[in-house]
């Protein structure tokens, strides 16, 4: 369990460094864009108030607390998940950034009231008008490690449960 919250609190604190750097400290807030190195990485500022891409985001206030019950679920269902099988090193780093990606998403919403965005990556003349976090990065990639990486779902628990 400890590799799995040394996994989440990288991702959590990466992920709020990275929103206060760029919306804060860049004042992404004020200039709404910031080209880096484009088309392929932008800064571009975005309020989330549902789940990927806006989906479920009609901005009301039953909305956002249910997305974060839904958010602080999941994460204690991996937890639970997670002690109750042997996981190797790389299924308990997913399971990490999972959970730290979605707690730093869960502190956005108590603060905001929406999710912080501000990368958006374009490439090859399509242009992507969605924008995302690093959260929703470490998320995704969690969710991908704990797919190949995770135990069979047929296995035995860990000996003695």
């Amino acid at each position: 369990m400890r590799t799995i919250f040394w996994a989440a609190a990288a991702a959590f604190v990466i992920d709020q460094a990275s929103k206060y750097w760029i919306i804060h400290g860049l004042e992404l807030w004020r200039i709404r864009a910031i080209d880096v190195l484009p088309p392929v990485l932008n800064f571009r500022y975005g309020e989330n108030r549902g789940i990927n891409f806006g989906l479920f985001g009609d901005g009301s206030e039953a909305s956002r607390w249910i997305l974060i019950a839904l958010a602080v679920a999941i994460c204690l269902a991996v937890l639970i998940w997670a002690r109750k099988h042997a996981l190797g090193r790389m299924a308990r780093i997913g399971a990490g950034l999972l959970v730290g990606g979605a707690l730093a998403n869960v502190l956005d919403r108590l603060i905001y009231g929406y999710v912080l965005d501000f990368l958006n990556m374009s490439c090859c003349g399509i242009d992507n008008p969605f924008v995302f976090n690093l959260a929703d990065v470490f998320i995704f990639a969690g969710a991908i490690a704990l797919v190949f990486f995770a135990p069979d779902v047929k296995s035995e628990p860990k000996k003695g449960q």
